[in-house]
């Protein structure tokens, strides 16, 4: 290519505003722009979008129909565009069963050295094919756990946790309320167990046959008569706890009932294989007096020392062939800090940093060549320490002839750059400009950049006096993952970061451990923000705890994370925060809404009635294409207004339902801003910078940062009761520096209003800010999970033995350092 752009013209996707750009190939491009401004929607939206349809035209139309595909951008013209590969922070839905060697392919390699060059038993002479050696096919998973390593089980104490009740009072709290309970409790009666009498006084004969027989008996029950209502007799079968919760634990599609079931199960592993996931003769097979599973639960820059000298062999056999190219690719792993992952981790344990960063390492050994490389955020949840060696890994891509489009807020990547585009100037509809597109040090002269302050003007530190606790919360000897014995100790009613490399122990220790302890201390309905633990392949391990006191000072937790507040369209901004509630309450109220009989529910999008029944109240029609990507388009009968003529022609001050839902926050907290309830709800997203947000907008369009400010504000608007305890886990990801400041403004008058925040953070500024910081380290993995330095960030910038020091002390030094 003779001209060496990439050359946009008239991108309107999302917010941008038919925006004309050139862009070198060849270089590390950065853009930025604060949240909601337009730059992934240039870079991966408009960039990445046009390069993935340009190869599909290239596809065959049969094979397209196997590939999900996106639309074509809204844009004009893109030239000079090459091939793109978009390594994004968005995550798919790994399964247990996906490992860091499956994301890796590692473990391809590794089952392969098992298979070509392992030492068999005596006797053995037939080699086994490296399917043998996989836990995720039928050859090699072990019979009794299918290959994941732990079975799943009910025991008495799980299904009764309070034995002193009797049936007829719930002892067996893992059964269902309502009428399936006392069908269940009646069934019993029948069969002639007693149910007044304690649990604990029950036949240990009856006991397990309650409980756990697989017999499921029909009898005819005899309600008791309530008054004033008769009870027909009824034929009921029996179905025992232990059935009932695997049952429902299997086969349920309420996420909500198959969270509440997974709490009386309990995690254990397998008897069979002891947790190795493999079948014995694939364990009997080893290398270097090894089984592949013990070299796949070991960190990777450890298994890269066990197989060097066998790499190093001049020799062209099997064993330094493949344990080279294993090597190699650890290498690459190790120095994008990522050495202290093991092979076998679960894919849904890692953060997605850990996966962005896994997928590098692996297009770093592609060997492309003259490809775009569109990177989101790749130095999201890296320690200072371990983005240095980000840069270095960027560095080689980009001399192997690759171009990278890094869309970025951390700004000593930013400044380490070939060339910025910076978006904005504001979010949403105020921003969707490119207000500079050239080399860094020329966005100086960008008056109107947001951006351009944190990189050129430091300003001075705030001046903050360090705030004293008001008592402290001990953990005593915790154990879980790589924190062994661990004696933690949480400062109350002032601001705390916890620092420390990637992997060395920080979110185990806070949203874990801490959250853990606090949740029953206080019980689970005191956690207002609470996602749910575990995945698809059931109980997350719990940490054991020798000590936890202080506990008595917290009187609620909230945890505040970046998972979606919704999963659908459906689910968005209004309804998230409540304030819809209060909008068709006061639609409803309306004189003519009232006229027509009309009730608050007439003004809901989600049920039958007032919405447009042809999209369902989504406002968008899915088009199926067989050949092509398929689409959205509005839907023919409501033109996207979500509901029937009927309905909008109620208005409210000459706005329709569908009108509140079209305005922008900023816009509705005029206009309803005589709606306490409403105006409440307004006022705190603008606190937390979401003005730009529209109040309709799908859950599904907003990022990480946006649906955790907007759980941030939903708890802002509540009556605050007590001493609570909020802990965020790296709330300044997905943020540009300007949005971070307005963010800290709200954890810091928790603070002031007498709470106490918690937050697992890498970005220096806030922990410089902080009143009290714990640093865990000294590495990750097995090199990690202890606490290496503890105090005020002062004193733990002067910790000799801190990785976290020196970076700390530079922010002190050079406040413009983010």
């Amino acid at each position: 290519m003779a001209d060496s752009y990439v050359r946009v013209r008239g991108a309107r996707e999302h917010n941008l505003r038919s925006v004309d750009v050139d862009i070198p190939r060849d270089a590390l491009v950065a853009f930025t722009g604060v949240s909601g401004s337009g730059k992934s929607s240039l870079a991966f939206g408009t960039l990445y979008a046009e390069a993935q349809r340009r190869y599909f035209e290239s596809v065959a139309p049969y094979a397209r129909r196997l590939i999900h595909q996106v639309g074509a951008p809204k844009v004009e013209d893109i030239t000079g565009l090459p091939p793109a590969v978009a390594l994004e922070q968005r995550r798919s839905a790994p399964t247990s069963r996906s490992s860091v060697g499956t994301v890796t392919t590692l473990s391809n390699t590794l089952r392969m050295l098992f298979s070509r060059a392992g030492d068999y038993p005596q006797g053995v002479t037939e080699r086994l094919d490296s399917d043998a050696f996989s836990p995720n096919t039928a050859a090699g998973a072990c019979p009794e756990c299918h290959g994941l390593g732990t079975v799943h089980r009910v025991t008495e104490e799980s299904l009764v946790p309070d034995p002193s009740l009797t049936l007829r009072e719930g002892a067996i709290a893992a059964w269902p309320g309502a009428w399936q309970g006392k069908n269940l409790r009646d069934i019993l009666d029948a069969l002639g167990h007693d149910i007044d009498r304690p649990w604990r006084e029950l036949p240990q004969t009856d006991r397990d046959w309650i409980l756990f027989t697989d017999e499921q008996p029909v009898v005819t029950v005899h309600p008791v008569r309530d008054v004033g209502r008769i009870q027909r007799p009824y034929k009921g079968q029996y179905m025992s706890a232990k059935r009932y919760v695997l049952h429902t634990f299997a086969d349920s599609k309420s996420e909500t009932l198959r969270r509440r079931v997974q709490g009386f199960m309990v995690a254990e592993p397998c008897p069979v294989c002891h947790g190795r996931r493999l079948r014995p003769e694939a364990l009997a097979v080893t290398f270097e007096g090894h089984d592949i599973a013990t070299l796949a639960g070991r960190p990777l820059s450890a298994l890269a020392r066990l197989l060097r000298p066998t790499a190093g062999r001049a020799d062209d056999e099997v064993a330094p062939v493949l344990a080279r190219d294993l090597v190699a690719r650890i290498d690459v792993l190790t120095e994008l800090g990522l050495g202290y992952l093991s092979m076998d981790r679960p894919a849904p344990t890692l953060s997605a940093g850990e996966l962005q960063r896994l997928r590098l390492a692996t297009q770093l050994r592609s060997g492309l060549f003259g490809v775009v490389y569109v990177l989101d955020e790749p130095s999201a949840g890296l320690h200072p320490a371990d983005t240095e060696s980000l840069l270095t890994v960027l560095g080689r891509l980009k001399e192997a002839g690759n171009s990278l489009f890094v869309v970025e807020h951390d700004m000593d990547v930013v400044r380490r750059a070939d060339w910025i585009v910076d978006v904005g100037p504001h979010a949403g509809e105020h921003g969707g400009q490119v207000l500079h597109s050239g080399p860094v040090a020329a966005l100086a002269d960008a008056t109107a950049s947001a951006t351009r302050r944190f990189l050129f003007e430091p300003a001075p530190p705030a001046a903050r006096p360090v705030r004293s606790p008001s008592g402290t919360l001990t953990l005593r000897g915790v154990t879980l993952h790589n924190l062994r014995g661990l004696d933690a100790a949480f400062p109350l009613g002032v601001f705390t970061a916890v620092t420390g490399v990637s992997g060395s122990g920080k979110s185990t220790l806070v949203t874990r451990v801490l959250a853990d302890a606090v949740r029953d201390h206080l019980g689970a309905g005191e956690d207002q923000q609470e996602a749910a633990d575990g995945d698809a392949a059931g109980p997350m391990a719990r940490a054991r705890l020798t000590a936890a006191e202080g506990l008595a000072a917290i009187d609620r937790l909230v945890r505040v994370d970046q998972k979606p507040i919704g999963r659908t369209p459906r689910s968005n901004l209004a309804t998230y925060t409540g304030l819809f509630d209060a909008v068709r309450k006061v639609f409803a109220a309306t004189d003519e809404a009232r006229a027509r009989g009309y009730t608050p529910g007439r003004f809901s999008f989600n049920v039958a009635g007032g919405r447009c029944e042809t999209c369902q109240g989504e406002g968008f029609v899915a088009v199926e294409l067989l050949f092509l990507p398929g689409t959205y388009a509005p839907c023919t009968d409501c033109h996207g207004a979500r509901y029937r003529p009927e309905t909008l022609e109620i208005t409210y001050r000459d706005r329709t339902v569908a009108d509140v839902l079209a305005m922008t926050v900023d816009a509705a907290a005029g206009f309803l801003a005589d709606l306490p309830a409403a105006a409440r709800s307004l006022r705190t997203l603008q606190d937390v910078g979401l003005g730009y947000l529209r109040l309709g907008q799908p859950a599904t369009e907003l990022s990480g940062g946006e649906a955790q400010r907007i759980k941030l504000a939903t708890e802002l608007q509540r009556t605050r009761r007590g001493h609570t305890l909020y802990l965020l886990d790296e709330p300044t990801t997905g943020l540009h520096p300007a949005d971070t400041e307005v963010l800290l403004r709200q954890l810091h008058g928790l603070v002031d209003a007498g709470h106490t925040v918690v937050v697992v953070e890498h970005d220096m500024g806030v922990v410089a800010g902080a009143d009290h910081v714990i640093d865990l380290g000294p590495g990750g993995g097995a090199d990690g999970g202890r606490i290496v330095a503890a105090g005020t960030p002062a004193e733990v910038a002067a910790a000799p033995k801190s990785r976290t020091a020196p970076y700390l002390a530079r922010r002190r030094a050079r406040p413009d350092a983010s």
